[in-house]
């Protein structure tokens, strides 16, 4: 088991887009009230007084959009200039990057994922959920500010969904032959829409490497992130290929993160609801933040029995809540 060091972070549950593979298609979702959402003064003490004195040292911000959570470039500042912050990334959408990307970066940002499941704008729209004005090319703008204001390693999140997007697989791979870009390859999962997962299910990525050989060949790259991603890299290209590999190959054995979610509910495994804490209750209860950080470290201790294929207990399928109410 990998040693637990990685914390993701939800800022916000709110979208600006609604993805099919996140959100369900056609409801409405009861978004968390403001007074309900973690603090950031509270969220700053849990990193300080729980988090990494248990031994976490690396934070991604994720969302819903977590772009749009007012004073999010505040928070980035803060949690770069802690002392034991070794990363700090964030996982965006991308549509409002053109106009923030450069104060994300002078704020202390320096790794971003953006999510760019097709190069037509046209699927691009239908993936997002959007049905007025296309938001392709805003979103390709951001990208490439992104790229522009110095964001190195710069990754691409592609959600493979069969019938919809799949036969973009070479042309989104190509991105990495002449630019430094990591594009990665993640196999649909039952959680956001999962009506849509019944109807189309997913395509093992062994498939999507086996098309990349075929028509340029594939090596094992040197580059490895904190992630799951099994990383290759096409000879000779300038970026890498990352395949996460959820529902076909078992990587719970090298995990190494949890997430806390927009409202303060710790989570110890994406596929599995058991084991939750509820942190952000705890907390404004007057529960000393020496009994909170013991119960994240007894959490700690518990994680490989939880996670979710190494038991026959947990969720399996039944989720309460939408990827984007978790954070991805």
């Amino acid at each position: 088991m990998n040693h637990v060091d990685y914390l993701r972070i939800s800022v916000i549950d709110r979208c600006n887009f609604r993805c099919n593979y996140c959100m369900p298609a056609g409801e409405e979702l009861n978004y968390i009230l403001k007074q309900n959402l973690l603090t950031f003064d509270e969220l700053l003490l849990l990193l300080k007084d729980i988090f990494i004195p248990v031994g976490f040292t690396r934070f991604r911000l994720t969302g819903g959009e977590p772009l749009l959570r007012p004073g999010i470039v505040d928070l980035v500042r803060e949690i770069a200039n802690l002392e034991q912050t070794q990363d700090l990334a964030m996982t965006t959408n991308g549509f409002l990057l053109d106009s923030m990307a450069q104060d994300l970066y002078d704020a202390g940002l320096r790794r971003i994922n953006i999510s760019l499941d097709s190069l037509n704008a046209e699927t691009f729209d239908q993936i997002i959920g959007n049905r007025g004005k296309s938001r392709w090319e805003r979103t390709w703008k951001g990208i490439q500010t992104a790229h522009r204001v110095g964001f190195d390693p710069l990754k691409l999140n592609v959600v493979v969904i069969p019938g919809v997007n799949d036969s973009e697989v070479l042309d989104l791979a190509a991105l990495t032959l002449d630019r430094r870009w990591h594009v990665r390859f993640i196999e649909f999962m039952p959680i956001g829409n999962p009506d849509l997962f019944t109807e189309r299910a997913w395509i093992p990525s062994e498939e999507l490497r086996q098309q990349i050989r075929e028509r340029w060949g594939l090596e094992d790259s040197q580059v490895r992130g904190n992630g799951p991603a099994d990383v290759f890299q096409i000879p000779g290209a300038r970026g890498t290929l990352g395949f996460i590999s959820q529902m076909s190959e078992c990587f719970c054995d090298r995990c190494n993160r949890m997430r806390l979610s927009a409202d303060g509910w710790l989570r110890p495994c994406l596929l599995n609801e058991t084991g939750q804490l509820d942190l952000k209750t705890t907390l404004r209860s007057g529960v000393s933040l020496s009994s909170l950080r013991q119960q994240v470290a007894e959490l700690l201790k518990i994680k490989p029995e939880i996670n979710f294929k190494q038991r026959e207990s947990g969720s399996e399928g039944n989720y309460t809540r939408t990827m984007s109410q978790i954070g991805g």
